[in-house]
């Protein structure tokens, strides 16, 4: 068994109101931390906004996930072109631990180092709405799948494709 192995590429909700997931990525910690919290970096996977790393500090993400996706690939109805949320950074203990506000509730990032891999663990609280759940868990797969591309230097999969594909199968894998 090799260390990614261990790890499901799906999301699961370990209680009514929290999802986690998980990923292996290429190392070293620093590097991955880096797209964690640099804009330029982040904006490539997830989401543009800079970023204090002091608790408190105010953060506005912005998405623009069409920038994620091949030209030809539509945004699904119901998506506006840009997406932005006002949050703040809750807890950082670089390069190990990132929390930030979301929503009614938060996101931490947690990144384990072994070897040269770093197993990033996403652990999003305050999801106590299924519609939610059915939203957020194919959005983190997919930003997930596109981080670990980059790091690789492969060619990430197209991220609106394949969020519709990941929300039919994450229809089936939810708790009701």
């Amino acid at each position: 068994m090799t260390e990614q192995d261990d790890v499901d590429r799906f999301a699961k909700m370990t209680d009514n109101s929290t999802l986690v997931i998980q990923r292996w990525l290429p190392g070293p910690a620093d590097r991955v931390w880096r797209y964690l919290t640099d804009s330029d970096l982040r904006r490539k996977w997830l989401a543009a906004g800079g970023m204090d790393l002091v608790p408190g500090a105010p953060l506005e993400l912005v998405w623009r996930n069409d920038t994620l996706s091949d030209a030809d690939d539509t945004r699904p109805s119901g998506f506006a072109e840009e997406q932005r949320m006002q949050s703040s950074i809750v807890a950082v203990d670089p390069p190990r631990m990132l929390t930030i506000a979301w929503g009614k509730g938060d996101v931490t990032f947690m990144l384990k180092e072994k070897g040269n891999r770093v197993l990033l663990t996403v652990t999003h609280r305050g999801l106590d709405d299924r519609n939610m759940r059915r939203m957020t868990a194919p959005g983190w797969h997919m930003h997930l799948d596109i981080l670990s591309a980059e790091l690789s230097g492969v060619e990430p999969a197209s991220f609106w494709s394949g969020w519709s594909e990941l929300q039919a199968l994450y229809d089936d894998r939810l708790p009701k």
